[in-house]
């Protein structure tokens, strides 16, 4: 199977697949006499597991440390779960960061008349720091 046969049953483009390739994730794929790339079932396989991790939103080091478990058949799934479980505290992180600026520019929003007078609470909330204090220097420059 060629790259672009393979980037469409696989669901990982041909430049990623060159892409992995290149940073070492994946093994570099067999060759024709005429240098064209082939892929195997097993290639196959392997880039739909990164396909899926990536949509669970691992990062490249992450999917090579589930790779390497995922092809040790004497790993304990303690060490799998310890690693799925550090990536569910840093989504859990992050939605909490994105909640909270949701709910900042949601107040902000409120408050905002949308109308055409000057003032703004959005670009005033913009301008404060973290605790909310307009820094003197800054203001209206």
């Amino acid at each position: 199977m060629n790259i672009g046969q393979a980037a469409q049953v696989s669901g990982v483009n041909a430049k990623m697949i060159r892409y992995y390739e290149s940073i070492g994730l994946v093994p570099e794929s067999r060759r024709t006499e005429s240098g064209y790339r082939t892929y195997s079932d097993t290639d196959l396989h392997l880039l739909r597991f990164i396909r899926q991790a990536r949509r669970l939103g691992f990062g490249i080091e992450q999917i090579r440390q589930l790779l390497a478990l995922w092809q040790d058949h004497e790993r304990a799934s303690a060490d799998v779960k310890a690693l799925a479980q550090a990536h569910i505290d840093e989504l859990n992180r992050r939605i909490a960061e994105l909640s909270a600026m949701r709910d900042t520019l949601t107040h902000l929003a409120a408050h905002c008349h949308g109308d055409a007078r000057p003032e703004c609470p959005i670009l005033d909330g913009l301008g404060c720091d973290e605790e909310g204090v307009d820094p003197p220097l800054e203001r209206h420059r």
